[in-house]
């Protein structure tokens, strides 16, 4: 794809988001009308982001459907945000609709996982952002090992609760009955697959 032709000199709006060029080689965000570019995720990140879109594909109400990937309009008032979580879970509608975006208050969980240089990002400044728009929930998957998921649920006019960071396998009732073992997101496939033939 096209890199884009210079770099901006004032801050974007939504629209001059949306205008963007595509990149692939690149993850675009919009914080605050500033253009936020970073590395695609590496390998590793990938295969848990691929391998935790299918535990929710298989385990969530058929209302809800899991994506990659999405961008999350985080803020309308001006200057905009937009953020583009790994994983967003949405109502089955909005992907029917083929909307190319999405109201944050329209997003019932948001997953990051950590990458190089994201972890204070991930951990402090996303915490705030999500919650202020009224994402339910939010999880935040950190890679090093033993790999963990730490959950965060809306409480009231507090922002998010956090729950204790979980390894091995998170099990929640919120906001559906959910299983995921942690450790065989990041399992090369083949011992996953010898596993379940014993």
């Amino acid at each position: 794809m096209t890199a884009l032709p210079s770099w901006p000199d004032h801050l974007l709006t939504l629209e001059e988001f949306a205008a963007l060029p595509e990149d692939n080689t690149h993850r675009y965000e919009l914080q605050e009308g500033i253009l936020i570019v970073t590395p695609r995720p590496v390998s590793p990140h990938q295969r848990v982001m691929r391998r935790l879109l299918v535990e929710l594909e298989v385990q969530l109400p058929e209302e809800w459907e899991p994506l990659g990937e999405f961008e999350v309009i985080t803020g309308h008032r001006l200057p905009n945000s937009v953020r583009v979580p790994d994983v967003v879970v949405v109502p089955t509608e909005a992907v029917e609709d083929g909307v190319p975006r999405v109201e944050g208050a329209d997003v019932l969980l948001a997953v990051e996982i950590i990458s190089p240089g994201s972890h204070l990002t991930d951990t402090v400044t996303k915490p705030h952002e999500y919650a202020n728009v009224g994402i339910q929930h939010y999880w935040v998957i950190d890679l090093e090992p033993p790999i963990s998921l730490t959950a965060y649920h809306l409480a009231g006019e507090f922002g998010y609760q956090e729950a204790p960071a979980v390894t091995g396998t998170f099990a929640t009732s919120e906001p559906f009955p959910l299983t995921i073992d942690l450790p065989a997101l990041l399992t090369r496939r083949g011992r996953i697959e010898r596993t379940v033939e014993q």
